[in-house]
């Protein structure tokens, strides 16, 4: 394989999590709960360059070529190990930035108990039958449409 087709491959397999989970929207398959639309609509904004509310293939390629330049520290054209956590790292610490932006209910960047989502409310979302506990049953029927994220 040349050195463009392998990093587009790379490029390809990095950008897996925005792809997968737009064709499962588009599909129906996704969470209802807005959160991955939102990411999705963060990351197309991201991809559309020109900003005319659709994205081409060359904008998708150059989005990831993008993204791994960035993760590819040394430059050499390849992504190690270190280079793809720190890379891990970083959208980890965005995301967090993000979720603080919005949570933050007082203001003072952190976020304490009372401002953090509360699991067992999203949860019992997941009990259909309304008898006040979800059982595994609940818990498979919803599993890829409302469950909650690990």
């Amino acid at each position: 394989m040349t050195t463009r087709i392998k990093a587009l491959a790379l490029a390809a397999a990095l950008g897996t999590a925005v792809i997968v989970p737009s064709l499962a929207i588009a599909h129906g398959d996704g969470p209802k709960d807005g959160k991955r639309a939102e990411y999705m609509e963060m990351r197309f904004q991201q991809m559309d360059a020109d900003k005319d509310g659709k994205i081409t293939t060359a904008e998708i390629e150059s989005f990831h070529a993008a993204r791994f330049a960035a993760a590819d520290a040394n430059g050499d054209g390849k992504l190690s190990l270190e280079e793809m956590d720190a890379a891990r790292a970083e959208q980890r610490q965005e995301r967090f930035g993000r979720m603080i932006a919005k949570l933050d209910k007082d203001g003072d960047g952190q976020l304490s108990a009372e401002e953090m989502p509360m699991r067992g409310e999203r949860m019992m979302k997941l009990d259909t039958n309304g008898d006040g506990a979800v059982s595994l049953e609940e818990m498979k029927a919803a599993k890829g449409h409302h469950g909650p994220k690990h």
